[in-house]
C-alpha cells in the first residue's frame, strides 16, 4: 500500500508541477478556442456541448485531489521546517510545537493572546507570553485527552 501512496504523491507532485506552468495555460485556451470555432461545423449540438462540459467536469475533479494532495504535502514540509525552526531557536517557545492540530477558535484566541504579547512592553510582554503559552499546553492537552 505504501508503494502505492508514493507512486500517487510523486504523480501528484508532477502534475501540479506540470498544470501550474504558462504553457499549459496556453494548451488549454487553445484548446477552448479550437472547441469554440468548432461550433459551426457541428451545428452546435448537444453533442458538442456535452463534449466539452463533460471534458471539464472530469478533468477539474481530478485536479481537486491532485493539487489537495500536493497543498497537504506542502504543508506539512512547511510545518515540519517551522518547527525545526523553533527547536534550534534560542528564544522560541517550544510549547508552540503541535499548535497546527488545534481547532480554528483555539488558533483565533492564541493569536489574539500573542497578538497582546506583542503590543505590551517589558515585564507585561512576558506575562502575556506566558498566557499565551498556558493556552497553547492546556489546548493540546484538552486535544490529547479526547477520544480519537
Amino acid at each position: 500500500m505504501a508503494d502505492h501512496v508514493n507512486i500517487f504523491s510523486r504523480f501528484a507532485a508532477a502534475v501540479s508541477e506540470w498544470s501550474g506552468r504558462p504553457v499549459i495555460f496556453f494548451v488549454a485556451l487553445g484548446a477552448l478556442l479550437l472547441w469554440g470555432l468548432t461550433g459551426p461545423y457541428f451545428d452546435y449540438s448537444s453533442t458538442w456541448q456535452t463534449l466539452a462540459s463533460t471534458g471539464a467536469t472530469l478533468i477539474a475533479f481530478l485536479m481537486v485531489f491532485i493539487l489537495q494532495n500536493a497543498q497537504i504535502r506542502d504543508t506539512r514540509a512547511i510545518q515540519t521546517k517551522l518547527d525545526e525552526l523553533i527547536l534550534t531557536s534560542h528564544r522560541a517557545e517550544n510549547q508552540f510545537i503541535g499548535i497546527e492540530t488545534l481547532d480554528d477558535s483555539e488558533l483565533r484566541k492564541l493569536n489574539q493572546l500573542l497578538a497582546r504579547a506583542a503590543a505590551a512592553e517589558g515585564e507585561e510582554r512576558g506575562e502575556r507570553l506566558e498566557d499565551a503559552e498556558r493556552h497553547v499546553e492546556e489546548a493540546l492537552q484538552r486535544e490529547s485527552d479526547e477520544p480519537r
